[in-house]
């Protein structure tokens, strides 16, 4: 019976995720599964893997054939590094203590990698919040100036009016004191 190592598709429509999954060649991709072994979420930045390396590990010492995106999964978590430095091993290349150092090493850096990129992004995302909220506040000012130049102009034109009514009413009344004064000297 022919073995693969590969995905299997579940979620939602554009928000799909994967199990790492141990199969017969011959069943369907989200079909029938011997073992599933881990998960994988592309949604993340960066991707959330969750794989079990020593069963992987056993799966492809027994024969498993990982398919192209399974080997890079197994790649990227050092599950194939592992098995090329267990060969070492066995063929007496390596001992066994050298195979823990050098695999030990290669976490060491790879989770220092991973630490900093997720320190990188959480910076980047820190800092377009604080501009964004800078952006608001800029906006927001200019906002605020602009309706406080709008009542100002309101004010004035409301005074100016105000203004206007009461030289028309003081012009009124000193019209209508006039015209009584005009009508008492012809008579005299």
């Amino acid at each position: 019976m022919a073995v693969k190592i590969r995905l299997s598709r579940h979620g939602k429509k554009n928000y799909a995720f994967f199990h790492i999954v141990v199969t017969d060649v011959r069943s369907p991709r989200d079909g029938r599964l011997i073992e599933q072994i881990g998960t994988y979420n592309p949604n993340t930045n960066p991707a959330t893997i969750v794989l079990n390396s020593e069963r992987a590990l056993k799966w492809l010492n027994d024969g498993a054939q990982p398919t192209t995106t399974a080997r890079r999964i197994l790649s990227y978590e050092g599950v194939l590094l592992r098995k090329h430095l267990q060969g070492g091993v066995q063929k007496g290349a390596l001992t066994q203590e050298q195979a823990d150092q050098k695999w030990n090493a290669w976490k060491a850096g790879k989770d220092s990698k991973l630490a900093a990129k997720k320190q990188n992004i959480s910076e980047a995302d820190a800092e377009a919040h604080k501009a964004a909220i800078k952006a608001e506040a800029k906006v927001n000012n200019e906002r605020a100036e602009a309706i406080a130049k709008k009542k100002a102009e309101e004010a004035a034109a409301k005074a100016a009016a105000e203004a206007e009514a009461a030289a028309e009413a003081a012009a009124a009344e000193a019209a209508e004191t006039e015209a009584p004064a005009e009508e008492a000297a012809p008579e005299a």
